[in-house]
Formats: C-alpha cells, sequence, structure tokens
C-alpha cells in the first residue's frame, strides 16, 4: 500500500480478532520501521513493551475501561519512555559520527536535560507519539488495522508491568484484524480551520 493511502485508510479500530495470530516476522518488521522513528538528539528512548500474556492483558483490561482492544489484538504494545535515557550511555548514540560532532553532541544532550523533568517527559511523548505512528501506518501497510489508546490507569499499568522507576507509559497501541468496517468519519475539522499563517 502507497503511503498516502495508508495515512487516508488508517482509522482507530476498536474490535479485533481475537482468533487472528501475527507472524513473528510481521511483528519484528513493525518493530524495525518503529524505531527508525525521530528522536531528539538520537536518544532513542521509547521502550515496547509487547504483552502477550493472556493473564497479564486481562488485568491490563481491567484497568483500561475494560476496552476489549487490550486482550483481542493480535499484537498488544505498550509503549513507554525513559526519562532517563538522556543520561544512560550518552556516548552510544552519537558512536558513529565523527568525533567533533560527538565532542559537541554528548555534553549537549546532558545539558539540554538535566534538571528538567519537564523537558524530560515532553521529549518522551513526542517521541513515543512518532513510533506509534510509524506503528500504526506500518501495520496498515501489512493489512492490519490497529488502535491507539491512552484510556487506562497510568500508575497501575506502569506497575502491573513492573516499570522501572525511571520509565513511564505513553500509551497502547493495538494491532489486529477487523471484525467491522470502520464508520464513517464522525466529523473531520477542515484544513481553514486548523491552518494558520505565520499567528493567531
Amino acid at each position: 500500500m502507497e503511503l498516502q493511502q495508508a495515512i487516508i485508510n488508517r482509522r482507530s479500530i476498536k474490535s479485533f480478532d481475537p482468533k487472528h495470530t501475527m507472524p513473528e516476522a510481521e511483528i519484528e518488521k513493525l518493530l524495525r520501521l518503529a524505531i527508525l522513528s525521530p528522536t531528539a538528539f538520537n536518544i532513542q528512548h521509547w521502550r515496547f513493551v509487547i504483552v502477550d500474556d493472556i493473564d497479564l492483558r486481562n488485568k491490563i483490561k481491567d484497568e483500561s475501561w475494560g476496552q476489549d482492544q487490550v486482550t483481542d489484538a493480535s499484537l498488544f504494545i505498550v509503549l513507554a519512555g525513559d526519562l532517563m535515557a538522556w543520561n544512560k550511555s550518552t556516548s552510544r548514540y552519537w558512536r558513529n559520527a565523527p568525533k567533533d560532532i560527538q565532542d559537541f553532541m554528548v555534553p549537549t544532550i546532558c545539558d539540554y536535560y538535566d534538571k528538567k523533568p519537564e523537558v524530560q517527559r515532553d521529549e518522551v511523548m513526542r517521541s513515543c507519539s512518532m513510533a506509534a505512528m510509524n506503528l500504526m501506518l506500518t501495520a496498515k501497510d501489512l493489512g492490519y488495522d490497529s488502535c491507539p489508546m491512552d484510556g487506562f490507569n497510568f500508575e497501575k499499568v506502569a506497575k502491573l508491568l513492573n516499570f522501572p522507576s525511571d520509565h513511564i507509559p505513553v500509551m497502547f497501541v493495538a494491532i489486529g484484524k477487523p471484525l467491522n468496517d470502520p464508520r464513517p468519519r464522525s466529523g473531520q475539522l477542515s484544513i481553514k480551520q486548523v491552518v494558520q499563517y505565520n499567528q493567531f
């Protein structure tokens, strides 16, 4: 499927075929393309928690308003953000760059994030959102549908998945075969309503 068509056809699906199993090769392809998503300073602070244990999925569903996508999707991914990725072996993010660029970038990363928890959190949210979009468009290209989800108890899900203290859940992405066609779009705003030039 061409990219533009995947963007047009991508919809948030609520009902997935619980009997469908996704081949491992397709899961790997989804993840390989997801990790090509951009991140500031190349710190790659998204983490992808694939939950395939049905008991654990049921517990997550209980903390997600009972939404069936959690248990019925062929692939259920919790996108997490490492808030402190900027301070963990920082040189690895630029190891293939020329030395003068490494010498500039590595200390700049620390200066940018150190003692700035709001910046750390905002960056994680931006990066995981872009990775989620890569997942969903790749899924559409492979013949699947998806649903991004933030309707859950973040604190309890983090506890269920044994998150490290410096990681936070950002969103879920459920991927699978739909049981129904999506309904017509419910109310898309026009370009004129959402685009401004130069200033509001």
